[in-house]
């Protein structure tokens, strides 16, 4: 499944209550926090309701075991 990286950029402080407990239950708690969240329409939806306090990356997904096989 596809992961997404969460990092909150800006303060909580002076938004709305309902903001506020958006970000808590993403498990940000401070600027420069990161999450790793799965990719699912839930998180999709708690994400976009706080996009101006958040940044979003999706994770890299490696090969894992098989890449440092190859190269070896």
């Amino acid at each position: 499944m596809a992961r997404l990286t969460v990092t909150q950029v800006k303060s909580t402080i002076g938004t709305k209550p309902v903001h506020r407990k958006t970000m808590k239950a993403l498990g940000l708690a401070g600027i420069g926090r990161s999450t790793y969240l799965p990719d699912s329409p839930d998180v999709r939806g708690m994400l976009a309701r706080v996009t101006h306090l958040i940044t979003v990356e999706p994770v890299a997904s490696d090969g894992g075991s098989a890449a440092s096989e190859d190269s070896a």
